[in-house]
C-alpha cells in the first residue's frame, strides 16, 4: 500500500502546529506543507499531487486548506475541486484556523442541549451570533440558516461589515443570514431580545455580554461561548460549563472546553475517514457538522 501523504496549504506566513499534529496522530505517514499560497497556486500545488502517483493511490493523498478567512478557504476548495482531472483525484479537507470544525461543534453542542434540557430541536430557533466578521460565526450561521434556524451575525464594528459577510453566505449557500450592529450596549442588548440561541465567538479575553445585558433576552435558551481566556465572552460561561444555569432565565450556558473536546475529535475523525476512505472525499463544515451532531451524542 502507498504511503499516506497530506499536502497542507496556507495563504499565512506558517502552518498552524495544531493542525500538524492532528494530521500526524490521525495517521498520515508524510506531510507536506506550503505557505504563504495563492489561490492561482492551488492548482498547480493540487496537479503536482493527482499526477504523481497511480489514480488508486489517490485515496492515500489529501490536501489540506487552512488559513483564517472563510471565503478565501472555500475559494481555495472551489480551486482545487476543479484542478482535479478524473480518474486523478485527492482528498480535499478545509478547516481554517481549525474554524470550521470548531463551529460545527458549537452548533452540535448547542443541538444536544436544546434536545437534552428542553426536548426541542434547533429548526426555528432564532440564533444570535456575536464575532460575526470572524469564521467561527461565518460557519455557525450558516449551518444555522441550513438546519432551519433564523441565524443573525453582530458586527462589533457596525451593521456594513457584517452584512457583507451574509450578502456572500446567500450568494454561497443560499441562505438568508440576518446582519445587526453590536457597537454599542443598546445595539447588543437589542440584538438579543428575541434570541432563543445566543452565540459569542468574539475575540478572546473581551466580555461581550454581561448579566444584565442577558436580561433582554427573555427566550433565552442555550448560550455557548468559544473563548478560553478570561473575562467570560458571555456572563456565566466559564470555560469547564456544560449545560450551566445563566446568571438570569431559564437558559443553559456551554463552555469553551465543551465545544473544544468535540472540535477536538470532529477533526480527528475527519483526518481519519479520509485515511480510510474508498473514494476520495471533499470535506468542509458541513461534513464536520454532521460528524460532530454524532460526538455531542
Amino acid at each position: 500500500m502507498a504511503r499516506s501523504i497530506l499536502h497542507m496549504i496556507t495563504p499565512l506566513k506558517h502552518m498552524s502546529p495544531f493542525d500538524v499534529n492532528m494530521a500526524v496522530d490521525a495517521g498520515f505517514e508524510t506531510i507536506a506543507t506550503y505557505t504563504g499560497a495563492t489561490l492561482p497556486d492551488v492548482t498547480s500545488l493540487v496537479q503536482d499531487s493527482i499526477f504523481s502517483r497511480s489514480p488508486q493511490d489517490g485515496v492515500r493523498t489529501g490536501i489540506f486548506i487552512a488559513g483564517k478567512n472563510a471565503e478565501e478557504a472555500l475559494d481555495m476548495v472551489d480551486r482545487a475541486k476543479k484542478a482535479l482531472v478524473p480518474p486523478f483525484a485527492n482528498h480535499i479537507f478545509a478547516d481554517p484556523a481549525g474554524s470550521f470544525t470548531t463551529g460545527a461543534a458549537m452548533v452540535a453542542e448547542v443541538t444536544r442541549a436544546l434536545k437534552a434540557k428542553f426536548d426541542t430541536e434547533l429548526a426555528g430557533k432564532r440564533i444570535v451570533i456575536f464575532g460575526g466578521a470572524g469564521v467561527v460565526a461565518y460557519v455557525a450561521a450558516v449551518i444555522g440558516a441550513l438546519n432551519g434556524a433564523e441565524t443573525t451575525i453582530v458586527g462589533h464594528d457596525g451593521e456594513e461589515r457584517v452584512s457583507k459577510i451574509a450578502h456572500t453566505m446567500r450568494w454561497r449557500f443560499g441562505v438568508e443570514v440576518g446582519a445587526v450592529d453590536g457597537t454599542t450596549v443598546e445595539a447588543r442588548r437589542a440584538a438579543i431580545t428575541n434570541a432563543d440561541v445566543i452565540l459569542s465567538a468574539g475575540p478572546a479575553g473581551v466580555s461581550i455580554l454581561t448579566a444584565e445585558d442577558l436580561e433582554s433576552a427573555p427566550n433565552l435558551l442555550v448560550a455557548s461561548d468559544v473563548n478560553a481566556v478570561p473575562p467570560a465572552g458571555i456572563a456565566g460561561i466559564d470555560v469547564n460549563a456544560i449545560d450551566v444555569p445563566l446568571p438570569v432565565g431559564k437558559g443553559v450556558g456551554i463552555g469553551a472546553l465543551a465545544v473544544g473536546n468535540v472540535k477536538y475529535q470532529t477533526q480527528a475523525r475527519l483526518f481519519r475517514r479520509m485515511l480510510e476512505a474508498k473514494e476520495p472525499l471533499c470535506l468542509d463544515f458541513r461534513d464536520a457538522y454532521t460528524l460532530a451532531i454524532e460526538v455531542a451524542g
